[in-house]
């Protein structure tokens, strides 16, 4: 007779980037509150996950890369990781693996578990509803579970056989919207009346390298027309060496954070922010920060990916409110004249503040699950309902 006991199961997880890092932190808390301390994890993270007692094959830097050209170089690296993490699982033979985001990595390491015994759940679904959609056939193909962000999403998956469930996004219980603005300015000197604009350039090596020179630009314009703004720039550990070498000698007095609590008063305190596309764009939506929105990648890499693309805009505040409530300058209008512009007017016109932060409160409504459950909670119960189901059939 096989047990259903899940106090003390071993879970492989696999992050493959911050954003990822954040939400497999967010499962192992909840994992730890329903199973206590006999519970294992190994795998692949970043900090947020080491924090909750995971200690990674490799860094998460190793792997958080983004564009289609970009990824030619680090093609070797990347088989490397993949042959590694897979191996390590096979090895492990843990109750479940937990794939996070990063479909490209984490289904070439799927792939490889032929033979496997434990079950895979992969977390964040694939944006088939945007661009490619024959990704749901093939992801259903490679794991057992899915656990999706959206409410919109199962369907898209269920329809080839794939057992989905929504679980909401992890964003929503975390401090993001809590931070303590007059605590942050006290702390650095910032005057209550001083503008003070958060700058936040990604947390790729490669996003960084485009938007760090652009976003130089803007803040030296920003400051002209602005005589005393100053300027917080939260980034993570993947990249945060270079980040603080390149702000070192931007205006603003910049101050780098490392860190979600720091991260978090410094939205409260923002008047502004000037953001890269990414999980932090929810973030700044929840802590009601106006904010810009800007990105680029190589010229080839976006033209590869706009002829795939089915949705209008890059932002989820957009996406789930089909408008484009948060200005995006993306590419070709990712430039310091029009995103200059664009902060300019945030810092100066009331009635755009007040649009945007009505627009946020609308997703925040949207994206609140019923009865006060949280994110964490229900894909850690998703998570043991596969272990239990798994050894009921073993």
């Amino acid at each position: 007779m096989v047990s259903e006991d899940t106090t003390a199961p071993h879970i492989f997880l696999v992050a493959t980037e911050p954003s990822g890092d954040l939400m497999g932190a967010s499962l192992m808390a909840a994992l730890k509150r329903r199973c206590g301390d006999g519970v294992r994890f190994s795998g692949v993270g970043g900090a947020r996950m080491a924090a909750e007692g995971l200690q990674s094959l490799f860094p998460l830097a190793d792997i958080a890369v983004m564009g289609a050209v970009e990824l030619l170089p680090q093609l070797p690296r990347l088989f490397d990781r993949i042959r590694r993490t897979a191996d390590a699982a096979l090895a492990a033979k843990p109750d479940a693996m937990v794939s996070i985001d990063g479909l490209a990595f984490n289904a070439r390491v799927a792939a490889r578990l032929a033979g496997r015994t434990f079950p895979i759940v992969h977390f964040v679904a694939p944006k088939v509803w945007a661009w490619r959609p024959g990704r749901a056939r093939k992801l259903a193909g490679l794991v057992d579970h899915l656990m999706v962000q959206l409410p919109f999403e199962p369907p898209w998956f269920e329809r080839h056989g794939l057992p989905t469930t929504y679980v909401g996004h992890p964003i929503i219980e975390t401090a993001a919207g809590q931070g303590d603005g007059a605590r942050f300015r006290q702390a650095h000197g910032i005057a209550p009346d001083a503008r003070l604009l958060t700058v936040l350039p990604g947390s790729r090596r490669g996003e960084i390298q485009r938007l760090l020179p652009v976003f130089a630009e803007t803040v030296r314009a920003l400051a002209a027309r602005h005589p005393g703004l100053r300027l917080a720039v939260p980034t993570v550990e993947t990249v945060a060496a270079p980040v603080r070498a390149a702000v070192a000698s931007w205006p603003g007095d910049p101050i780098v954070i490392e860190g979600d609590g720091e991260k978090y008063d410094a939205f409260a305190a923002s008047d502004a922010a000037l953001a890269a596309s990414g999980t932090v764009a929810l973030e700044l939506g929840l802590a009601r920060v106006p904010s810009i929105i800007a990105y680029r990648v190589n010229p080839l890499s976006a033209f590869v990916v706009r002829r795939m693309l089915t949705t209008k805009y890059a932002n989820l505040v957009n996406i789930m409110l089909d408008r484009p409530a948060v200005p995006e300058l993306l590419q070709e209008n990712c430039t310091p004249e029009k995103l200059t512009a664009a902060v300019d007017q945030l810092l100066t016109d009331p009635a755009a503040v007040a649009a945007q932060r009505a627009a946020y409160d609308e997703v925040a409504r949207m994206m609140r699950l019923p009865d006060g459950a949280v994110p964490g909670d229900r894909a850690a119960q998703v998570v043991l309902d596969v272990i239990r189901q798994g050894r009921r059939r073993a």
